[in-house]
Order: C-alpha cells, then structure tokens, then sequence
C-alpha cells in the first residue's frame, strides 16, 4: 500500500480526529488536575525519567507515581491523534487544517518540556501556571481546527460586534491567568513540599472574581448585539459561552466557600478548559468563512461532507 493511498483513507477520517484532538487537549487538563488535586505533582521526582534508575513507575514511588507516570504516557495519545490528524488533512490537501494539526503537533513536545521544567523545580507556580495557559492556547487551536473543518458560512461581522467578541477573548485571558495565580497561592500545590506564590489567597480570589464580573459584562453586551444585529450564529456560540461562565462562577465561588473540595476544584479545571474553547469560538464566530470557497492544496474545492455543517 502506497502513502498515497494511506493519507487518502486517512483523509476520510480528518473530521473525527480533529474533534479526537479537542477532547484530548480538554482531557489531559483533567487528568492533569487530577495529578495536581491528589499531591502527585512529583510522584515522578524528575524528568524526563521518572526517578534517577528509571523511566517508569516502580514500587517505591507508590500510588503518587503510578498516577504522574500514567499521565506523562497520556502525552504520547495525544501525540498519536495529532499526528493522524496532521497526515488526514495532508491527505484531503486540505491547506488551513494541515497549518493548524500541525500547530497542534508541534504544541505537544513543547508542553512536555514545559511540564518536565515544572518537576525539575519542584513545581513552581508561575511555571505551572504558563503549562496550563499553554494548554489553553491548544485548546484554541484545536477549537479553529474544528471550525475551519466544519461551521457555517458567515461574513465578516460588524465592527461593534467583532470589537466586543475580541475584548470578551481578551478579558477571558486574563481570567483563565488570573485563576493560575489564585492556584498558585491555595493549598493544592501538587505536592506538600512545593513552594508557593506568596500571594494572599483570598485577595487574589476577589481580584479574579471581579475579572470574571467584566468578562460576563462584556459576553452579556456581546450577546445583545449578536441577537438585535441578526447574528444567529455569534448569537448561539456567545450564549452557550455565556452559560459556562455563569456556570463556573457559581461553582467558583462554592469552591471558595468550602475551602476548596479537590472534586469542585477538578470540575473547575475542566469548566476552564470549556471556557477556553468557547471564547476561541466565540472570536472565530465574527471572522467571515465561505465552506465552498476552501480549496484544498491542488487548487479543487473541498467536499461539502468535510466542511460543512450537516
């Protein structure tokens, strides 16, 4: 069987992995938390070993380094589906989508580094905190991935509406930054040795709640205009935004009031995860795209079952 012939059939597949790769991308936000949350953050001492003699778990690491080493080995899954995605939109010459997987691709590596830096100094919260902004700058790329593959036609947007969508992309940025610093100065450290920010934690919570107060203003104004303009489509994806932020407020501030449950914290990790997708989503929704003007690399368009809504 030629290459040619196994990046065709791949092709056939591109739309499954790219969502593969999205809920991959939310996924290890999970499991990384989950590491996080049950003091496991240097089960595996060092890096890229997982102690001096080894490069896998053993049993003097106990349950903490069965649970860091099982997710150092969920990076080569995600490694696996961006790779098959890269080569699926290889296969359908599909130009925008082969950028973006391999965005993606190249994403990975450069986060294992990043989390390996954190076990070698011990977690330290600001390096921490640039792992997790990292996976949700993937998982935006992986959100522009989809939308490229499959959403609706639409022109450009107003100026109102695109200046608002692009101040909610930005203020939800220093939302999901600030959560890191509220992370850095609570008790969840990873491990009972790892240093923290330094920061009082209830004043940095407050300094984080009221950015989270700014960015609904602005989802609820976004919101408005979509509906009056006649913008069904930025209308949908900024209220089903708008929902997951009211959703994590509310689950934000019972977490604070119940000094921090581990279970309440995961569901906070993976409402950020959502958060992140959802504002890439909501600024990609006031860009113009044209499914049948997306030609593939030898110049034919691509075929509807591939990039449009069904």
């Amino acid at each position: 069987m030629t290459v040619s012939v196994v990046l065709q059939r791949l092709s056939r597949h591109l739309w499954p992995l790219a969502l593969a790769n999205l809920v991959a991308n939310i996924g290890i936000v999970v499991t990384g938390a989950a590491v996080r949350l049950t003091g496991s953050g240097l089960g595996c001492p060092t890096w890229p070993r997982c102690s001096d003699e080894s490069y896998v778990a053993h049993g003097e690491l106990g349950v903490h380094g069965v649970i860091e080493f099982g997710n150092r080995m969920l990076t080569f899954a995600l490694a696996a589906i961006a790779v098959l995605c890269f080569l699926a939109a290889l296969g359908a010459a599909h130009r925008r989508a082969t950028r973006l997987s391999l965005v993606i691709g190249l994403g990975i590596p450069l986060q294992a580094v990043i989390g390996g830096i954190t076990v070698l100094t011990d977690l330290n919260p600001w390096i921490v905190a640039g792992h997790f902004l990292l996976s949700m700058a993937m998982i935006m790329v992986c959100v522009a991935l989809v939308d490229e593959l499959r959403s609706p036609d639409r022109t450009a947007a107003p100026p109102l509406p695109r200046a608002l969508a692009w101040a909610t992309l930005v203020s939800g940025w220093v939302v999901l930054y600030l959560g890191t610093v509220v992370t850095g100065a609570g008790p969840h450290a990873g491990d009972t040795e790892s240093p923290r920010n330094g920061l009082d934690p209830a004043t940095v919570s407050h300094v984080h709640a009221y950015a989270v107060y700014v960015l609904v203003a602005l989802t609820v104004a976004l919101l408005v205009v979509a509906l009056r303009g006649g913008h069904p489509w930025l209308a949908r994806v900024t209220g089903l935004v708008l929902l997951i932020e009211v959703l994590q407020g509310v689950l934000g501030w019972v977490q604070y009031w119940l000094d921090l449950p581990v279970g309440l914290v995961a569901l906070h990790m993976l409402g950020a995860a959502l958060l992140a997708a959802g504002l890439a989503r909501i600024a990609l929704a006031v860009l113009p795209h044209h499914a049948h003007h997306e030609a593939r690399a030898d110049g034919q368009e691509q075929p509807r079952a591939a990039t449009r809504l069904p």
